[in-house]
């Protein structure tokens, strides 16, 4: 039997180039981990998600020798996660599957977009479904409880207003999928500015997850966001989920300057020289 983690505890990479280990203890609200040009950040992300994608079944080929994630919870076997990397990379020619899906797709993002359309989709089905439970309930307190399942949702469509609003663009909160009007004309969301998009991926990843317990990897989310919505990215995640671990990389004092000093790290206070002892794992 599979049990979830709440969160993940531990990360702890043996021989990392070679040369280091790490040993990073995590909070199970906000992790930060900061560190100049060159120095692993980005690595340790990385091997950390390859080794939750090997023990799920999702890795391609990339093994996670010398790399071990320890849980909250001993017996966990898994964690939900989700991967965001802000760079905004064309398509290249190779990317049959994303163009042949919508010909909108044109870059690494708008195909985040669209896989996270569906995502959106099922949730939506999910609360509805959820809401026809309790409301066919003969318990009026488990009656009242479905208006609450739609707060998420409108608080999503609220944010993204509100970031958005600067431009004159709203949410069509009548259509199922991620929908715009600017001045009048409905606008599709592969039409806005790769911060625009960024912000949209990242908070609509976030609601889709429901309020699970899970992890979100991000890899300088800062790439292409306005300074003040730098400032409020971390808090934004937390109102959606306040249930979400958040591990990122960052080189933004802006990210940061919110409250969230005592959650950064930095990539030399949890490595070192390794002794050539490969740990068990």
């Amino acid at each position: 039997m599979e049990i979830q983690a709440n969160y993940i505890q531990r990360i702890e990479i043996h021989k990392l180039w070679n040369r280091y280990d790490i040993a990073w203890d995590l909070r199970p609200d906000v992790n930060i981990l900061s560190g100049i040009n060159g120095v692993g950040k980005t690595t340790i992300l990385n091997r950390s998600v390859n080794y939750l994608e090997q023990i799920t079944g999702e890795a391609k080929s990339v093994p996670h020798d010398g790399v071990h994630l320890f849980f909250d919870n001993p017996k966990a076997t898994f964690i939900p996660f989700d991967v965001i990397r802000s760079y905004d990379r064309p398509l290249i020619m190779g990317d049959f599957t994303a163009r042949m899906a919508d010909p909108n797709v044109k870059s690494e993002l708008d195909w985040q977009l669209y896989l996270l359309q569906r995502r959106y989709l099922d949730y939506q089905v999910k609360i509805g479904n959820r809401m026809i439970e309790l409301l066919s309930s003969d318990d009026e307190q488990e009656r009242a409880k479905a208006a609450s399942l739609s707060l998420p949702k409108r608080l999503f469509q609220d944010l993204i207003d509100e970031l958005f609003g600067y431009t004159g663009k709203r949410i069509d909160r009548r259509s199922n999928e991620i929908v715009f009007f600017q001045n009048g004309e409905r606008l599709l969301p592969f039409k806005l500015s790769s911060g625009e998009k960024q912000m949209l991926v990242i908070l609509l990843t976030v609601l889709v997850r429901d309020g699970d317990h899970c992890v979100l990897f991000m890899d300088e989310p800062e790439a292409s966001l306005h300074i003040d919505w730098q400032q409020k990215l971390i808090s934004m995640i937390r109102r959606l989920n306040p249930n979400l671990q958040l591990i990122l990389t960052t080189h933004s004092p802006a990210v940061i300057m919110e409250g969230w000093m005592d959650a950064v790290t930095e990539v030399s206070e949890i490595s070192s020289e390794a002794n050539g002892i490969a740990p068990e794992v």
